[in-house]
């Protein structure tokens, strides 16, 4: 549980800005500013209304720091559910950490990572998937993930769990109940549909399950894995993708061994390029290291682009790297054939593969490579996109529980199990919905979360 404090945390990244935000959370809040705020007027800040904003002074004792904005929240409408102040300050650090310091003098806590939202928490104020949420808000770096963080800190993803928790509680009371009266053989829950119900919310469990993969791709990067012969151009394209010189560039045959990662943002979605090593037969044990990690990445990608020279490259060997990699990827995962140096070509009649994408660019002279992002980003768009997406671990490993347990249930209703044997199985799905909202949560699991919350949120 939340300690019975007030506490205070510089909300605003670190190092020198216009303007900085500090805030105070917690009972003491309004006398704690009142002894280190000076208004203008004349005003104290504890006899002042919510949702207002006041200028004038922070001093200690008779010196004065900085001219700041101070604005007032009254539990429970706040952010945390208490009385909170934020301090708007000019940006200096100097004058940030003055302030800091002296509101702990009198009387504040340093506030440890993620207190504030942690409070929210507990105040009712949002559930653990909300909360949750705020940080993927902080961290998301796209269009994508914005919008995946943003419905879950709205609450669509708590909605849906809250949803299906509420209706499998009904009915699990309703069969606890028949327990109760055993003897007298009367049924309460109807096992039609209970077991409507229960194939029902196990498929929506698995849709869930499923939309981890699109998440988890939109909030780390979606993987492209960059492959061909050697020398047809590979770390060329990757460089110019990234618009840097990540890797390095040679008519050296083999010189990547290793493979060269990066994260770029095209038309609001985070990819992220792996270039790797060139797919030959060959003797050197360092470069078929590199070959074999080549085949790892191909299988952990989204995207794969197939880089061919289109100058050098004769149909019958195209169609057949086409069909090696196609034998090594699944149908889950999108083939671009990308058919590069078409500068070097005076009249190029693209080999016919209509049943893949393909794209004609030349990564040297920057040829195309703007439709190669809109062929990326259509691939990507194309997959399949739920309204709820899940992007965190803790919530797949749930939904996972969530569903065997539900398996069960349903395999125990087609046999005819005793309803107590019945009413385990789904307990357990409640509880395993419990942990994602938060409403059966301990210690160990808030500690996880909330750690890797920055101070001040």
């Amino acid at each position: 549980m939340i300690e019975n404090s007030t506490i205070a945390a510089i909300s605003t990244a670190q190092g020198n800005g216009a303007i900085a935000i500090i805030r105070l959370s917690g009972s003491e809040s309004f006398a704690i500013c009142d002894k280190i705020f000076k208004s203008k007027l004349g005003k104290k800040i504890s006899e002042q209304k919510a949702n207002t904003i006041h200028f004038g002074e922070i001093v200690n004792g008779n010196k004065i720091i900085d001219e700041v904005l101070i604005s007032v929240f009254k539990s429970p409408q706040s952010y945390t559910g208490e009385d909170s102040i934020e301090i708007s300050c000019h940006g200096s650090e100097f004058i940030q950490q003055q302030i800091l310091n002296i509101l702990i003098n009198n009387g504040a806590k340093l506030a440890n990572p993620g207190e504030y939202t942690q409070r929210a928490f507990f105040n009712g104020k949002m559930d653990l998937s909300q909360a949750e949420g705020v940080a993927d808000l902080i961290a998301s770096n796209s269009v994508a993930s914005h919008k995946i963080a943003i419905n879950q800190m709205r609450g669509g993803f708590s909605n849906e769990i809250s949803d299906l928790r509420n209706k499998l509680l009904k009915f699990v009371s309703l069969i606890e109940l028949e327990l109760d009266f055993g003897e007298e053989e009367v049924e309460f829950a109807d096992r039609t549909e209970l077991n409507k119900l229960v194939f029902n919310i196990k498929n929506k469990i698995e849709i869930l399950i499923k939309s981890f993969e699109y998440g988890n791709a939109i909030k780390n990067g979606v993987p492209v894995a960059i492959i061909g012969e050697p020398n047809v151009g590979k770390s060329t394209l990757l460089n110019i993708l990234l618009n840097d010189d990540k890797a390095i560039v040679s008519d050296i045959a083999g010189t990547t061994r290793d493979a060269i990662e990066d994260n770029t943002i095209i038309n609001g979605i985070n990819f992220r390029f792996i270039d790797t090593a060139g797919i030959r037969e060959t003797t050197d044990t360092i470069e078929n290291l590199g070959i074999k990690k080549t085949f790892d990445k191909i299988a952990k990608a989204e995207i794969i682009l197939l880089l061919i020279d289109a100058s050098t490259t004769k149909e019958k060997e195209v169609l057949s790297q086409i069909n090696s990699i196609k034998q090594r990827i699944s149908d889950n995962q999108n083939l671009i054939i990308t058919f590069n140096q078409i500068d070097k070509v005076s009249d190029y009649n693209q080999i016919n593969i209509s049943d893949l994408t393909s794209v004609n660019i030349s990564a040297k002279e920057n040829i195309n490579i703007d439709i190669l992002k809109k062929v990326l980003s259509k691939n990507y768009k194309s997959l399949d996109e739920n309204n709820i997406v899940i992007s965190n671990v803790r919530h797949l490993q749930a939904l996972e529980n969530i569903n065997s347990a539900l398996e069960r249930a349903y395999n125990g209703l087609q046999s005819d199990l005793p309803s107590d044997l019945i009413a385990m199985d789904i307990r357990e799905s409640i509880h395993f919905l419990g942990e994602i909202s938060g409403d059966i949560s301990t210690d160990e699991i808030l500690g996880n979360i909330f750690k890797n919350f920055c101070i001040g949120k």
